[in-house]
């Protein structure tokens, strides 16, 4: 439920009703705004209607939050959230754009990418030093050693880095090395890990699950809201269709639709979106047009040798040429780099 305070109210209200939401056992909110008082009361909505809040004095309006996922929900928190990723804002007025390479190969190939796309213009640097793979053959990552030259390759350039977590048991580690954790598609609805990290403490990047719908989407989110964490970027990442001429169809519609259900800040990665390197370009602006918080980019220093995911890498000019592109249109659209 949302409580909203009349203008007039004592400036103890606050204070007091939350102890009151608090007691009753319900998880209370504090939103302060520029015009108003908020609060948030989420639990069991038989208990609260006992409450009676909307025969409080200090009480303008009781209403419920009709969306199933609440702490995500536009209608708890009507202004945007901005996630503050070691010092990078994603969300605000100026787009984000994270890049790297899939995965963290040597300490040459993490330094070479890292130094080109800093040079492009790029925030944050991403790379995977754990890998999900489709065949349990191929190349899954260096583990804590990824780990290590991704934090020095990142301090050494001045990146905060993001890189992914497929475990809770390595939620910990990971957490210590990385400014933000990503969750990718496949673990969208791995549930205990969605509650570790969203106890871990960090920024969260949650992809799009392949086949998930974006309520589906925004319900992981609000695991990781529930769990303590209110710094969650979603990420759409393309979802599986009929269609096999690219490897996934970015779904564009979301960027809008979502920015309107929910106040948390969406990126896309046109890379994994399309997985054709020729296509991320026109997709990136697309994405930009449409609304989008940030980009994540995949870029490698030779995409021919890369470990993983080479054919929908960008080579670092292609890149630097994007960044160029990328500013022109964000400047349309109201944005900046």
């Amino acid at each position: 439920m949302i409580i909203v305070l009349k203008p007039e109210a004592p400036a103890d209200s606050a204070e007091r009703l939350l102890r009151k939401i608090e007691d009753a056992g319900l998880k209370p909110l504090h939103m302060p705004g520029a015009e108003r008082v908020v609060l948030g009361a989420l639990g069991d909505e038989r208990v609260l209607a006992e409450l009676a809040l909307d025969g409080d004095p200090a009480v303008e309006s009781v209403k419920p939050i009709l969306a199933p996922y609440k702490l995500v929900s536009r209608e708890l928190q009507a202004h945007d959230t901005v996630v503050d990723v070691g010092g990078v804002s994603i969300g605000g007025d100026r787009l984000a754009v994270i890049a790297g390479p899939c995965a963290v190969e040597s300490p040459e190939q993490l330094h070479e990418t890292a130094a080109a796309v800093k040079a492009a213009g790029a925030t944050l640097l991403r790379a995977g030093a754990y890998k999900p793979r489709t065949s349990p053959y191929g190349f899954a990552g260096h583990g804590i050693e990824g780990l290590k030259v991704l934090r020095e390759v990142g301090d050494d350039l001045g990146l905060p880095i993001v890189t992914e977590v497929m475990d809770t048991a390595d939620v910990a580690h990971v957490a210590e090395a990385a400014d933000c954790l990503q969750i990718g598609a496949r673990n969208m609805q791995n549930y205990a890990l969605l509650r570790a990290v969203g106890a871990a403490g960090r920024p969260v990047l949650l992809k799009r699950g392949l086949s998930a719908t974006i309520q589906e989407w925004l319900l992981a989110a609000e695991y990781l809201m529930a769990a303590g964490n209110p710094n969650v970027i979603l990420c759409e990442r393309g979802i599986r269709t009929f269609e096999p001429a690219t490897r996934n169809t970015l779904d564009l519609n979301a960027v809008p639709y979502v920015k309107g259900k929910t106040h948390l800040p969406v990126v896309v990665d046109p890379s994994h979106g399309t997985g054709a390197r020729d296509l991320v370009p026109a997709m990136s602006l697309a994405a930009v047009a449409a609304g989008a918080d940030g980009l994540m980019i995949e870029v490698h220093r030779d995409p021919s040798r890369a470990w993983s995911d080479g054919a929908q890498s960008l080579y670092p000019a292609q890149f630097e040429q994007l960044m160029g592109s990328i500013g022109a249109v964000a400047a349309a659209v109201g944005r900046q780099l």
